[in-house]
């Protein structure tokens, strides 16, 4: 799947590791808003820190009890927190925020070596390649390039993808969320001069782009091939509504897997995936008003559905980039978009209040509602990528 402070290249966030001279203009407002909200975020997680265990890590809330739900480090969002310390320390420069990174980062410095999952860019990435940005530590460096082989060991060259689980009655499933681990074998090829790594990274979004989305771009959850042949033998869904229905989050993955293979390749055929992604997403006749989708396209009980907040926040930091990449109308609507969803988190109806939501910093997403997993709940993911988006908005606004 699973500040006011002027910022330089160095503080861009991770996955943007170049200048692009299109950017927005400001919503003075929402600087304003965005500014209170990474200030917010900073006093939460100063919070947080003080009430999770030293050995685990925050995942969400226990829908049964209230109580705080952490996870260990094989859990594949065990990356995040760390990850958004960094972006907080980078906001504010309190070095507490980097210390508390470091300490969880330890916890999760061994799943380097792990082969079993597919996850190891959320995991690995978003706090190792954070803290290799910001310190260029050459530690951090052997870290993510040993994480990046252990990835490649899932690659199989017939199908032509990354194997993403390896439970289940499937014989090689493949998941849409997989796009966002390819931004780590891109990274570990322009490091090494490597092209298997990239070359796996496209084979990947290739075969992706071409038996996962329907005409319309909405996108399959799980692909299963056959690992013999590489044929399809399967479409169906895990975590949406219906095999034939298109899940919020998976959209958003898509939007943001595309966007950066853009970046990361400059192949144009990734620009227009991620442009038609973004064109179902906003064009979506259940889009509601704040462009804070249902947790699924197609979920039963629309309007009265359960909105899914972690994928407004990755599809408004991946709409932000996508915008620096395309003509000047289309990159305005697609900032635009990324504006009002943003405007939206930083409401009272998505963002918590202080020392609530066992301090993590948005509330109402959804992980897993068929598994009742998860369900209107804060998640992890959900907080890095919204303070993602908060950096970016301020970087790029003019």
């Amino acid at each position: 799947m699973r500040k006011n402070l002027f910022f330089t290249v160095m503080l861009l966030p991770v996955i943007v590791m170049q200048s692009y001279a299109q950017s927005g203009k400001a919503d003075k407002a929402l600087l304003v808003k965005a500014d209170a909200a990474l200030q917010f975020a900073a006093r939460q997680y100063k919070l947080m820190m003080t009430h999770v265990p030293d050995s685990l890590l925050p995942r969400t809330t226990n829908t049964k009890d209230g109580s705080l739900m952490t996870s260990n480090s094989g859990w594949w969002t065990s990356g995040f927190y760390p990850g958004t310390n960094w972006y907080l320390f980078e906001y504010t420069k309190d070095p507490a925020f980097k210390a508390e990174a470091l300490k969880r980062m330890a916890l999760v410095q061994k799943e380097q070596f792990n082969t079993h999952t597919h996850d190891l860019g959320f995991m690995m990435y978003c706090p190792f390649g954070n803290a290799w940005r910001i310190t260029k530590d050459p530690a951090y460096k052997a870290i993510l390039l040993t994480s990046a082989k252990s990835l490649s060991t899932r690659f199989n060259p017939t199908v032509g993808c990354i194997k993403s689980w390896d439970h289940g009655t499937w014989k090689f499933p493949v998941i849409i969320d997989n796009m966002m681990n390819l931004e780590l074998l891109n990274w570990a090829s322009r490091e090494t001069g490597d092209k298997q790594f990239e070359q796996i990274a496209r084979t990947h979004a290739n075969t992706t782009m071409k038996h996962h989305f329907r005409p319309d771009y909405s996108s399959y959850h799980v692909v299963d091939y056959d690992p013999a042949n590489g044929a399809v033998l399967s479409r169906k869904t895990h975590q949406g509504a219906a095999d034939s229905s298109a899940w919020s989050r998976g959209q958003a993955w898509g939007l943001y897997g595309y966007t950066v293979m853009y970046r990361d390749t400059k192949d144009k055929a990734y620009l227009e995936q991620a442009r038609h992604i973004a064109e179902y997403i906003l064009n979506n006749p259940t889009m509601p008003a704040d462009l804070v989708p249902y947790w699924d396209y197609n979920a039963p009980g629309i309007p009265g559905a359960l909105r899914d907040v972690s994928a407004a926040a990755v599809a408004a930091s991946a709409l932000l980039e996508l915008s620096r990449y395309t003509n000047k109308t289309e990159g305005k609507r697609y900032w635009h978009a990324a504006e009002t969803m943003l405007t939206s988190l930083c409401s009272p109806a998505y963002l918590a209040k202080e020392g609530e939501n066992n301090d993590f910093i948005l509330m109402h997403s959804v992980g897993s509602l068929p598994h009742h997993s998860e369900v209107d709940v804060p998640l992890t993911y959900a907080d890095y990528y919204f303070v993602e988006a908060l950096l970016r908005y301020k970087q790029w606004a003019k």
